[in-house]
């Protein structure tokens, strides 16, 4: 497969500068990098978005996240390696990320279990965080960019 054209954020630059201050505004917040970049591996599962899945476990791996959580990320909810805050986490991922999958994209329970482990701050980064990477998932599907092209 060939790229259709180059990332349009990189192409409009200020689209990447409104993008990646974007991207600070969760970590800012204090919620965790490697949390941040589970949400991220997740989103980009879902959508299938190669360069992310590709690129996204590398970020974790340089902030100390393992094989296990990596590998695992799929089956979060079996697996024994995640807390309970960052199932809410990937709940709510997972949700914002499938709006079109059911009449109530983020039901009550899932939104409900989220506010129980992170306040109005953490919870809006959050929320911020899963829609960044989806715009991200969403320009790389759409113009075909190449996985491993990106090393970050």
């Amino acid at each position: 497969m060939q790229e259709r054209m180059g990332n349009p954020a990189l192409v409009l630059p200020a689209a990447m500068q409104a993008l990646a201050a974007l991207s600070k505004v969760p970590a800012e917040t204090g919620l965790s990098p490697k949390l941040l970049e589970l949400v991220n591996l997740r989103a980009s599962q879902i959508n299938g978005c190669s360069v992310c899945v590709d690129g996204h476990p590398r970020i974790a791996k340089k902030l100390g996240e393992t094989d296990e959580r990596l590998f695992a990320i799929g089956a979060w909810r079996d697996s024994p390696y995640f807390s309970d805050g960052e199932r809410a986490a990937l709940a709510l991922t997972e949700a914002v990320t499938r709006v079109s999958d059911r009449a109530d994209p983020v039901p009550d329970d899932i939104w409900d279990e989220a506010t129980r482990h992170y306040d109005g701050r953490s919870l809006a980064a959050l929320v911020i965080a899963i829609a960044n990477i989806n715009v991200w998932n969403r320009l790389n599907i759409a113009t075909r960019q190449i996985a491993g092209a990106w090393k970050p």
